[in-house]
């Protein structure tokens, strides 16, 4: 199967869609960070998703504000 468009078909496109809140300010943080991806080559992605990885795991393990 050919994955080039042909000519009356348009390239797809990313489509940004506003991340919504989750009420945890570490994590949206995390979250909005995830729209860098479409400006970084391929092979930088899985560094990204690691250390966003990394960054929810210490927000789900930090000891909620009393």
């Amino acid at each position: 199967m050919d994955e080039q468009p042909t000519e009356d078909q348009a390239p797809e496109t990313a489509v940004e869609s506003p991340v919504e809140s989750t009420g945890v300010p570490a994590v949206d943080e995390v979250l909005g960070s995830l729209h860098r991806l479409a400006d970084l080559p391929l092979d930088e992605h899985v560094g990204v998703f690691e250390q966003a990885h990394d960054r929810l795991r210490r927000a789900l393990d930090a000891q909620p504000d009393s």
